[in-house]
């Protein structure tokens, strides 16, 4: 079977994708020859484009053309303007909803991970050390690092310690109205299902993140929380930290891995670096991982905004009710009024890399992002941060910002990460596991340790989506199980905590 030169998604699409550089003069569809070098993933005309005229991707508008376009052109960003947001009223819910049975079935139906007295069970057994200001992050570093040497070796059971550090706590309006996101981000970190119940938080004393807004009355005692301010200098300060997360370490170390169902699985697809491969290949090979998940009875997190704004009427369709649907357009209103006050509007969200990568603005970006949430139904929206109260397909609404979704979905309780990218990105967390999975072979031929799943073959014709999105669904149960270790634990690449905060700051 020859290679196709270039991808069409629909039908009606009057471009495609080049699947790799095309010289000027490259027959690539009959009757379709390119007047220009096209620049792998970047999209050739297959039409003759009017000024004013439509510009159709996945079967969606993506812009208007600013001058004519003869059919063999290459379309770049520079040449379409961009088209108005899905309107927000009045959009139709639970009319695309995907009977169970037409989901594909999970070659597996169980997982090794760590089973919590409360919510989803960990892929990790971590000692997390949550500090309630950034004045604190100094001090919290070296300790675990001291913890890490002196005490871990110890504890054979406990995988690592974690300094949970965060630019929050002082200097902020506490009780502004969104201050209530990044409050509810740090209270919902302390108790990620990775930690086991475990609570160690580390405050200065005078900041304005207090112990009463992150915990439980009955969790406020020595056993928990430690004040820098109360210490009696740099040794005591730290054989204090040291002796609390000796206690914590010798209750962590009794946890054993169980054989349990994947409902008790938690997973957050993210996409960063992404190019115009990423909605054809990674993406929607992930879906089906993700779809994979949802019939086994696991939960599957999607997020960022600005990248599914102008999907939103789709995504609708698939909210299997009213409040759902409510909740999704309420988000979307949120931030378009967020951006709006920053001056800026969706368009704002691509990068130069995704341009590079061919996607010509946040319309092209968005109808590839949503493909990582596959086809099911949408059973919750969340609100940043928060904690779902269900099983199956998760929208949570987060920015798009890779270090700040991240963040994000750790605090809505994912276990673990799948992170599509079609540039390349050392993305990792340090709480949860990530999965890179790139839309090209020559990404992975590149980062051929770093990334862990090529979905080029999709392109290329010499993989299927259903056989990348299996290989998929079986690493993220081999890594929550604790069988694999994604290159970015392996090189311990972990991003900062960059916790959302849409609140003033003093």
């Amino acid at each position: 079977m020859t290679a196709p030169l270039v991808i069409r998604v629909k039908e009606k699409d009057n471009v495609a994708i080049a699947v790799h550089d095309l010289p000027v003069g490259t027959e690539v569809l009959p009757g379709v020859v390119s007047l220009q070098p096209i620049p792998q993933a970047h999209k050739i005309a297959l039409t003759d484009i009017p000024k004013g005229g439509e510009i159709i991707r996945y079967g969606v508008v993506l812009g208007y053309a600013r001058d004519d376009i003869p059919k063999g052109s290459w379309i770049n960003e520079h040449m379409l303007d961009l088209p108005e947001s899905p309107a927000l009223h009045d959009l139709p819910y639970a009319t695309h909803i995907v009977p169970p049975e037409e989901l594909p079935d999970p070659v597996r139906t169980t997982w090794w991970g760590y089973r919590n007295k409360k919510g989803p069970a960990g892929t990790r057994n971590l000692l997390g050390v949550v500090t309630t200001v950034q004045c604190a992050a100094g001090v919290v570093n070296v300790a675990v690092d001291r913890i890490r040497r002196e005490l871990l070796p110890k504890y054979p059971h406990v995988d690592d310690v974690v300094a949970v550090n965060h630019p929050y706590g002082c200097g902020v309006a506490i009780n502004a109205p969104m201050a209530k996101i990044p409050i509810r981000a740090v209270r919902n970190l302390i108790r990620h299902p990775n930690f086991g119940g475990e609570i160690m938080v580390i405050g200065l004393g005078c900041e304005k993140l207090t112990y009463d807004r992150l915990l439980e009355p009955e969790e406020i005692n020595p056993d928990n929380c430690l004040t820098l301010q109360d210490c009696h200098g740099h040794d005591a300060m730290m054989q204090a930290i040291l002796d609390m997360a000796e206690k914590k370490l010798q209750r962590l170390e009794k946890r054993r891995r169980e054989e349990l169902p994947l409902s008790e699985l938690v997973v957050g697809m993210q996409c960063g670096g992404s190019d115009a491969f990423s909605g054809l290949t990674a993406n929607p090979s992930a879906g089906y991982a993700a779809d994979m998940l949802v019939k086994g009875g696991g939960t599957v997190m999607f997020s960022e905004v600005t990248e599914v704004r102008d999907g939103v009427p789709m995504l609708a369709a698939r909210c299997v009710n009213r409040e759902v649907r409510d909740k999704l357009a309420a988000e979307m209103k949120w931030y378009d009024d967020y951006l709006a006050e920053g001056g800026v509007d969706r368009d704002a969200n691509p990068t130069p890399g995704n341009k590079k990568g061919g996607l010509a603005n946040i319309v092209e970006k968005a109808m590839g992002s949503i493909a990582k949430s596959g086809t099911s139904p949408i059973v919750e929206v969340l609100s940043p941060a928060e904690k779902p109260t269900k099983h199956g397909l998760i929208y949570a609404a987060t920015p798009a910002s890779d270090i700040v979704c991240g963040p994000s979905q750790l605090a809505s309780g994912i276990g673990l990460q799948v992170f599509m990218t079609g540039r390349g990105t050392p993305y990792g967390l340090a709480i949860a596991p990530v999965i890179k999975v790139c839309s090209r072979n020559e990404m992975k031929d590149n980062w051929f340790d770093m990334i862990d799943v090529s979905a080029g073959g999709v392109a290329t014709g010499e993989a299927t989506i259903p056989e990348v999105g299996t290989e998929i669904f079986n690493f993220i149960l081999d890594v929550a199980s604790g069988k694999k270790k994604p290159y970015s634990d392996q090189y311990g690449f972990h991003n900062d905590l960059c916790i959302f905060n849409p609140a003033p700051i003093t």
